[in-house]
């Protein structure tokens, strides 16, 4: 874990502009899931609000590796099976192990991807593992302003939007408040793709009546990171499955994370919080 007073260099020399101050006095949603994945950056209050979720849901870690997880299956899925030769990862937060650059870049190296995330400690970071590789780039910019992506010159350098994109949108739609209008931004990406790309998103899941222990736990989560954040909402499964439109789901569906054509030797962690982190992907025909 990183201390308190720890420096973080500014990146490739080559790059001039400035990068903003890291409010170490507030939790990020970037280093909450960082400390969740064992990782190095993150800061006391990162790890107060990550302790606190570890009272409600011990299994938190095992959630946040099931993502990974089934990130690195969804772009091995996409890069391998589907030919897709550029991703926009949006919501990327810190690189861990398995990032979407090396997975597909695995699969064809010349594989374009960008990463997206609002926190500028993602962007030092990023940019640092990224110095040496000409077909990735990380920017700044926020999911709830689309344009502001879509629009940017690193997204219009690296992303041809006549040919199929893999668009990622991992645990980052949850971070949008209803009065921010999650489907809206949904659907202006998805309008944004061109025939043949893919739609592939994780979303936190309150699954109600069915499981009402499952459903209080969600519910308790999403007042302490409401409460911390400012963000956090598990929402239910006809809600999530809005924000594919009318793309059609690849099988297995949208299900639990580790349910999306797991590895065969893949070892499930079923804590309270399987039925709580849903995902899946979709296809633009």
């Amino acid at each position: 874990m990183a201390d308190d007073d720890q420096h973080v260099s500014e990146g490739p020399a080559d790059d001039e502009r400035a990068i903003p101050r890291i409010d170490t006095s507030k939790p990020s949603i970037a280093r909450v899931y960082d400390f969740f994945l064992g990782g190095k950056d993150n800061y006391a209050i990162d790890r107060q609000v990550g302790e606190a979720t570890l009272r409600i849901a011990p299994d938190a870690p095992a959630a946040g590796r099931s993502n990974r997880a089934f990130l690195r299956r969804v772009v091995r899925h996409l890069a391998a099976e589907a030919g897709i030769r550029q991703f926009l990862d949006i919501g990327s937060g810190l690189p861990t192990q398995g990032n979407v650059h090396e997975v597909a870049q695995g699969v064809d190296p010349a594989t374009r991807v960008v990463y997206v995330d609002n926190d500028p400690i993602v962007l030092v970071h990023g940019r640092a593992l990224l110095a040496t590789n000409g077909s990735t780039t990380v920017i700044e910019a926020d999911v709830r302003d689309p344009e502001s992506i879509l629009n940017h010159p690193a997204v219009e350098a690296l992303i041809d939007f006549d040919q199929p994109v893999g668009l990622l949108m991992f645990a980052i739609l949850h971070h949008v408040n209803d009065d921010e209008d999650p489907q809206g931004i949904a659907a202006r990406f998805r309008e944004a793709l061109p025939s043949g790309s893919y739609m592939a998103l994780s979303h936190f899941h309150n699954p109600g009546p069915a499981m009402p222990e499952v459903s209080a736990q969600a519910s308790t989560a999403e007042k302490l990171f409401n409460e911390n954040l400012g963000t956090g909402r598990w929402r239910t499964r006809d809600e999530i499955l809005s924000y594919f439109g009318d793309l059609r789901l690849l099988d297995p569906g949208l299900v639990p994370l580790a349910e999306w054509r797991p590895d065969p030797d893949a070892i499930v962690e079923r804590g309270i919080t399987y039925h709580t982190f849903v995902g899946g992907v979709a296809h633009k025909p």
